[in-house]
């Protein structure tokens, strides 16, 4: 009698908690469904356009109504962009690196959206090499990509953010899955962990002024920055010019067993399917109810995360397990 009393309380509390998930999972879905109005009146302004993420999300504004200003750092891609989308677009020449052409655009801008303000800016101008462990870089090595992933990020959100103020928008970071947990060495994440840390700083800053911010994460996806030959140049590159006692630290076999290591991960864990990015980006410009960080890929979701969020003393045992072993050169 009292089995059975205990499994009729355990389906009715089984009950009582779909009844409870089933309305919250309605409610997500329609909040996460609303759209601002008035798209047509609304000025976007997208940092590296001329390929990957950024090519495909100008185009992509476009198509839902947008006024997409387009910034690339070449001609070429400025004509193609053009090519593919409305008049309503705009393209823009932009070096993230260089505060003066930061300013500039900034102020053409300014010119283009009028009193209407800019309605969001993605910062998803940057680059992922040189990459490799620590003690093969120098320290211009990373001073050049932090100019691009931090430090661009940083200038041309304050060249617009007056522009945003005024019209109570959005600023959409481009960070990675790579600015929670580090399984390789070099100025990558190091940059990708400031954008975090500086989205995180302007999201609280910002608050009082009705501008939402977020970030998004994504994990490997088949773009240039994830280009395998040119992975495979880079840590060449970075061989060739170490010294040799250096070299000699890390064996004659580790260069082979990196290249070949890499080729396999890539070849495992990059998703082709960028739109998967892209629509986490579209909703952060275009939701009424964006999130704060936008986890994008499979191996984000369910393998980097999870990493990100072990003790130390675990992580770093996963990561030194799936790393090609250093056999130091004997023969000195």
């Amino acid at each position: 009698m009292r089995h059975l009393m205990y499994s009729l309380s355990a389906q009715k509390m089984y009950l009582y908690i779909l009844g409870l998930v089933a309305p919250w999972f309605a409610y997500r879905w329609y909040k996460n469904s609303r759209r601002v109005p008035n798209k047509e009146d609304k000025y976007v302004y997208i940092t590296g356009c001329d390929s990957g993420f950024g090519n495909l999300l100008a185009r992509h504004l476009d198509k839902l109504g947008f006024n997409v200003i387009a910034c690339c750092y070449t001609e070429k891609g400025e004509d193609e962009l053009k090519e593919n989308a409305s008049d309503r677009l705009t393209t823009f020449h932009l070096d993230v690196t260089d505060s003066k052409s930061v300013s500039e655009t900034a102020a053409l801008i300014k010119t283009v959206v009028g009193q209407k303000g800019l309605w969001a800016v993605v910062n998803n101008a940057g680059v992922a090499l040189p990459s490799g462990p620590t003690d093969w870089l120098t320290i211009d090595d990373y001073k050049d990509m932090i100019a691009v992933n931090l430090c661009g990020v940083i200038d041309v959100t304050l060249s617009v953010l007056p522009l945003i103020k005024k019209a109570r928008g959005r600023v959409v970071n481009v960070a990675s899955v790579f600015g929670r947990v580090t399984p390789f060495g070099g100025p990558y994440c190091v940059s990708k962990y400031g954008v975090e840390s500086f989205n995180d700083s302007l999201r609280l800053n910002m608050a009082p002024f009705g501008i939402k911010v977020a970030c998004i994460e994504p994990g490997f996806f088949k773009t240039n920055v994830t280009d395998v030959v040119g992975m495979q140049n880079n840590l060449r590159k970075l061989w060739d010019r170490l010294p040799q006692d250096v070299k000699d630290d890390y064996g004659p076999a580790f260069l082979n067993d990196s290249i070949e290591m890499l080729t396999q991960r890539f070849r495992m864990l990059t998703d082709s399917n960028l739109m998967k990015v892209v629509s986490c980006m579209e909703h952060a410009i275009s939701a009424v109810h964006p999130r704060t960080r936008y986890s994008a890929g499979w191996d984000a979701k369910f393998f980097w995360l999870p990493v990100s969020y072990m003790p130390t003393c675990i992580s770093d045992r996963l990561l030194r397990k799936h790393s090609p072993t250093i056999k130091p050169n004997l023969l000195i």
